[in-house]
């Protein structure tokens, strides 16, 4: 049985979310707290599986609340925040920064067309994410080390990379925040983005990502030819790819392993355009999207570059990735910059 604790400071949506959770016999709510002071109080006294959190929230809010939980007594959390406050967005994704796994939507009326699928959406990442194991963000006080080699090396590609292709899952916007952040406004590649994240997110991810970067973000439009320093996020509900000529392809091809946009996609199709001349970064997430695509990569010459399990939030997409014998490089995430910098120089 997975025990749940909801904070929710409006007594409506705090019954819904109730009822949703409970519709699964396999979980029940041990708490219901109404603001951020009380769910930081119940999380160390209750000690749930998995807390469902709300941002803006009386006496102390979602963002403060998940900081104090995950330093006091590490706990998965899930923010569950509206998409129609751009300020609520950003400060649900600033929560990712402070430890919590993901942000999922607000949930719409049971009336909803939308409500069923959101109930079992809601159900599926609580069992999914109620067994990560959450620890302390890494930050400027972990210690770095030398990463750990595998095969090929940057010096070696035939051809200096003309691309950087991503793929994240749980645990990514705020590591791909903090990866950009530390790139160079002068980077002279574009850089492509498969982040897994709840529909309607995207453009706020964008905004958030953008806000922290001297690099430009943006959601990736069809047609439009990718520039060096700029960042291309894939739309919901679509595949990111791109052509021989430098133009982004969005395509709505059936979901590969439940994803659309999928990181596999994105990696065959940047191979296929670019071969030897891209390099292929998996961050942090849950399952094994991308590794598919990664063959593809490593067939083509391409350089597969993969976060560390000591960094990862989940360290399940690195891992599938490096048991597959296809990733060259393993590296802390505050590595990584450095060294993309340095192999696209």
């Amino acid at each position: 049985m997975i025990r749940v604790l909801v904070a929710e400071d409006s007594p409506t949506a705090r019954q819904l979310l109730v009822a949703m959770l409970t519709s699964d016999p396999g979980i029940t709510v041990i708490g219901e707290a109404r603001n951020g002071l009380e769910a930081v109080e119940m999380a160390d006294r209750l000690r749930p599986d998995l807390i469902t959190m709300d941002v803006n929230m009386p006496e102390l809010d979602g963002l403060e609340a998940t900081m104090r939980i995950v330093g006091k007594t590490p706990t998965p959390i899930i923010i569950v925040s509206s998409q129609a406050n751009e300020s609520e967005v950003e400060l649900s994704l600033e929560a990712t920064r402070a430890g919590a796994l993901m942000v999922l939507p607000k949930p719409a009326s049971p009336t909803s067309p939308r409500f069923r699928e959101q109930q079992t959406h809601l159900v599926a990442m609580v069992k999914a994410m109620s067994d990560v194991k959450v620890v302390r963000r890494w930050g400027a006080s972990t210690p770095t080390r030398p990463h750990r080699a595998l095969g090929i090396h940057p010096a070696r590609q035939a051809e200096r990379p003309r691309v950087i292709a991503i793929g994240a899952s749980t645990g990514g916007p705020a590591a791909i925040r903090d990866l950009l952040d530390a790139l160079p406004a002068g980077l002279s590649v574009p850089i492509l983005v498969v982040q897994h994240i709840s529909k309607g997110f995207v453009g706020g991810l964008a905004n958030w990502l953008g806000a922290n970067t001297t690099l430009e973000v943006r959601v990736a439009t069809a047609s439009e030819v990718v520039r060096p320093g700029c960042v291309y996020l894939a739309p919901d509900d679509h595949h990111l790819g791109i052509g021989e000529d430098g133009r982004i392809n969005l395509s709505t091809a059936p979901a590969i392993g439940s994803f659309r946009p999928s990181a596999t996609h994105l990696f065959a199709s940047t191979a296929a355009a670019y071969g030897s001349r891209m390099i292929a970064l998996i961050l942090t997430g849950m399952g094994d999207d991308g590794v598919t695509g990664l063959r593809a990569v490593h067939a083509a010459g391409g350089m597969v570059v993969a976060q560390d399990e000591a960094t990862s939030i989940v360290y399940g997409m690195p891992r599938e990735a490096a048991r597959a014998g296809v990733v060259n490089t393993v590296l802390p995430l505050p590595e990584i910059a450095a060294f993309l910098t340095e192999a696209v120089s």
